[in-house]
């Protein structure tokens, strides 16, 4: 994995006041907070280098995941960052939770802080239940994922996995092509890239895009077609088909899908050479993208999977109140 070492750029230095109490969205956050993040992050990555790796940053502090929906990354990489902090962490999923017995989400927060836990951990299906925890409870909260509306952690790994490997977001061009209207990955993105000075560009078949998605954000550029969204891209991203959420219902087959929208070798020739491939995960082979791609030189999809950990250790210490000025010191 590219690193500031391996650029020939020094660690970052962190000085930026991280005062945000929550995590709910990228919307809140300026581009001090974004870039106090990733670089917090950077100085968290070399932990996962180490022959032990887990550092003291949040001992004593009580860290809750409550996951409702299913999900392998997220929740792991949440559950090992708070570990490698030293951090106490409880991971509670629906199945195992008084959800099932008829509980509502709000009162298993309220019961779960009456405990006093210092960071909640909240994924769900529906859109505005982190905002609703946050706004209820006294204990940090961070959003892992809230219907189709946003995905914060995610967005924050993507944009550093991009500066890892172009040093700058200025001028670059992002191609996002997939399921739109349900993903809350792109919602994210499009926020967190364009504050970061990126040229977002999406494609993807209309019944997969949102009404009105071009209000999002200034300059956002939108293609019915995948070719003229990722001709010059610096970077393209791949988004999955959201089943979960409808989405099959909105294209005739899956092999017609990845017909007309798959990223093979062909389409992406129409991308600058030194483009990168991006995918959030899980994939869905031989549909939005090949195998080919996946696993080929330019497919950068690992290497977001081990920065998703080094952000989301990153965001547990800030939130935790963890000092910024102080990370070098943590690491």
């Amino acid at each position: 994995m590219p690193s500031a070492e391996l650029a020939g750029q020094q660690t970052p230095s962190v000085t930026h006041a991280f005062a945000c109490k929550d995590l709910i969205g990228i919307e809140p956050l300026s581009v001090a907070d974004i870039t106090a993040i990733l670089d917090t992050a950077v100085s968290f990555r070399r932990v996962s280098e180490r022959p032990i790796k887990k550092v003291p940053a949040l001992r004593g502090k009580t860290v809750v995941c409550l996951f409702f929906e299913p999900s392998t990354r997220t929740r792991t990489s949440f559950e090992i960052a708070g570990k490698r902090l030293s951090a106490d962490v409880q991971s509670i999923s629906a199945a195992t939770s008084s959800v099932v017995k008829g509980e509502t989400l709000f009162d298993t927060a309220r019961n779960i802080e009456a405990m006093h836990p210092d960071l909640l951990v909240l994924r769900h299906s529906s859109a505005g239940a982190a905002k609703l925890l946050a706004k209820h409870c006294s204990a940090a909260v961070i959003n892992a994922g809230d219907g189709a509306h946003e995905h914060p952690t995610q967005a924050l790994l993507d944009a550093l996995t991009i500066r890892d490997h172009k040093q700058t977001f200025e001028g670059l061009r992002v191609a996002i092509v997939g399921d739109i209207a349900h993903s809350r990955v792109a919602r994210s993105n499009i926020l967190c890239l364009s504050k970061l000075g990126v040229q977002v560009v999406l494609g993807a078949p209309p019944t997969l895009l949102p009404a009105g998605i071009e209000d999002l954000q200034d300059g956002l550029e939108v293609h019915h077609r995948l070719e003229p969204a990722i001709e010059g891209a610096d970077v393209v991203m791949m988004l999955r088909i959201q089943v979960e959420r409808g989405g099959s219902m909105n294209i005739p087959s899956r092999a017609e899908y990845a017909r007309l929208y798959g990223l093979n070798a062909t389409r992406l020739a129409l991308a600058k050479p030194d483009a990168i491939v991006m995918h959030p995960g899980p994939m869905n082979r031989g549909v939005e993208i090949t195998s080919e791609i996946a696993d080929g030189p330019r497919s950068v999809i690992l290497e977001q999977v081990a920065n998703g950990l080094a952000v989301r250790m990153a965001a547990l210490y800030l939130l935790c109140g963890g000092n910024p000025a102080h990370v070098d010191t943590a690491a």
